[in-house]
């Protein structure tokens, strides 16, 4: 696990799509990240997502399609295969949500809250819900996520 007192920060964001939606919002979220030159970024797909990349990082974005009602399968394999193995280090990480939904979003956003308090992450952000079809306001909220958390990052704040 990293150091907090080291210069370099380490942003991950892990993120699933099926459609393309949550694949854009995942893109406009890095583009706000890189904003921050200080602040190494690392964008992956939750199949090819592990636990070294959690030790790797200082912060989590997790991306995420709401699929009846909850998080994709994809993003909640992550979740089975890193959450045991992660106890041992008590992360504490803070992480944020970006989510596309076709409903609401708020069962895969209290999902995600409830797996996320056992690892320990802590939420420092309200989710970034796409509720219906992507429009620039969605996608510019995303942008915002991402640039806030790596200035977060590069701040000390979280």
């Amino acid at each position: 696990m990293n150091d907090a007192s080291q210069t370099q920060k380490n942003l991950l964001i892990i993120s699933h799509s099926q459609s393309g939606k949550t694949q854009a919002m995942s893109r406009a979220v890095l583009e706000g990240c890189q904003q921050e030159p200080t602040v190494t970024t690392l964008a992956l797909h939750a199949r090819d997502a592990d636990l070294q990349n959690l030790l790797w990082a200082h912060a989590v974005l997790f991306g995420t399609p709401e699929n009846f009602g909850t998080m994709s399968g994809m993003l909640k394999d992550f979740f089975d295969r890193t959450f045991y193995p992660a106890q041992p280090y008590q992360l504490n990480l803070p992480y944020a949500l970006f989510i596309g939904a076709g409903n609401d979003g708020t069962g895969a956003s209290k999902d995600i809250q409830r797996i996320a308090k056992g690892y320990p992450l802590r939420q420092v952000s309200d989710p970034v819900i796409c509720r219906g079809d992507l429009d620039v306001s969605h996608l510019s909220a995303c942008k915002d996520l991402g640039l806030t958390m790596a200035m977060g990052l590069e701040m000390g704040i979280f």
